[in-house]
């Protein structure tokens, strides 16, 4: 087999994932299993048949050695568990050997959330209502009133939002409908008074940039940075803090975890439970405030 013929298969597996991926995820991919390719190659392994649990445990073993982060680790490991199903489907394997492996211990901890009144001062701030203001104050009720992460607003047309709800495509291109609150339907209407100043007539996408096109991912993050610069905000601001923000206050207010994982796209409630950790004090308070029998003695809590 020439040397060649893993990188084909690999080739192979990402046209096919990117029929239903984002060109974020194909994009990630692309580098764990190129990564993967030039490690197997070294141990003489190029074709996916060859590929076992021993020979992953190897790459992954490197990889920390090199430094790679746990998060990284754990992202090698599935775009490589992804790519051997693959194998397995076109009957390149027998099964997955990447299935033997445990994912690599992620750290514990988390964005910690603005705090819900200086996010609403910083929300509330006084803005100069040009095109690109309005646009900018848009984007930044609709991720904190919606919880969405930066692809699914990137990704928005001016169809797939209207004053009370939006559709967007989440993660493994699940579609789900969000709400969309006062003020984010408030802030979309002035921008889409002024959109067409930047937009042509036939661009789909909500959000553009100077030049009518559809804003990408990287401007978005930049917009966010200033605007916290700009408007004094004492932290860096970026689209996921929003999002786990908006998750963290809704908890708070609601203690609906089921209807958190929802309003995220979370498959998993356990991801919902780690995404949106309260301080203990808080679930305490809670607990001793609703379960019959959790009312403790005054000297118990002194």
């Amino acid at each position: 087999m020439n040397s060649a013929a893993l990188g084909g298969q690999i080739e192979a597996f990402l046209a096919a994932l990117g029929q239903h991926s984002s060109p974020a995820t194909i994009a990630a991919y692309r580098r764990d299993l190129a990564a993967f390719t030039a490690f197997a190659e070294r141990q003489g392994i190029a074709n996916a048949g060859d590929v076992d649990t021993a020979l992953a445990r190897r790459f992954l073993g490197a990889e920390r050695s090199r430094g790679l982060a746990p998060r990284s680790l754990a992202r090698r490991r599935a775009a490589l568990s992804r790519f051997c199903e693959h194998a397995v489907a076109e009957g390149l394997l027998a099964d997955n050997p990447i299935a033997l492996l445990r994912t690599p211990k992620q750290p514990s901890h988390l964005p910690r959330p603005v705090d819900v009144d200086v996010l609403a001062r910083f929300l509330d701030t006084p803005f100069d209502d040009t095109p690109l203001g309005l646009r900018d104050q848009a984007m930044l009720e609709l991720f904190y009133s919606s919880g969405l992460r930066l692809a699914e607003l990137a990704a928005l047309d001016t169809g797939d939002v209207n004053a009370s709800r939006a559709r967007v495509m989440g993660k493994g291109s699940k579609p789900r409908q969000v709400p969309v609150g006062r003020r984010a339907a408030d802030a979309l209407a002035e921008w889409h008074k002024v959109r067409g100043v930047l937009a042509d007539a036939e661009e789909p996408a909500l959000f553009v940039g100077r030049r009518g096109a559809r804003l990408g991912h990287r401007a978005i993050q930049k917009r966010l940075a200033r605007l916290a610069l700009e408007r004094g905000l004492p932290e860096h601001l970026h689209p996921h803090r929003l999002r786990h923000s908006f998750a963290s206050h809704l908890l708070e207010s609601s203690q609906d975890l089921r209807a958190v994982q929802e309003l995220l796209g979370h498959a998993n409630l356990a991801t919902t439970q780690v995404y949106t950790r309260l301080d203990w004090q808080h679930l305490a308070a809670s607990y001793d405030a609703a379960h019959p029998r959790a009312k403790r003695r005054r000297e118990e809590s002194e």
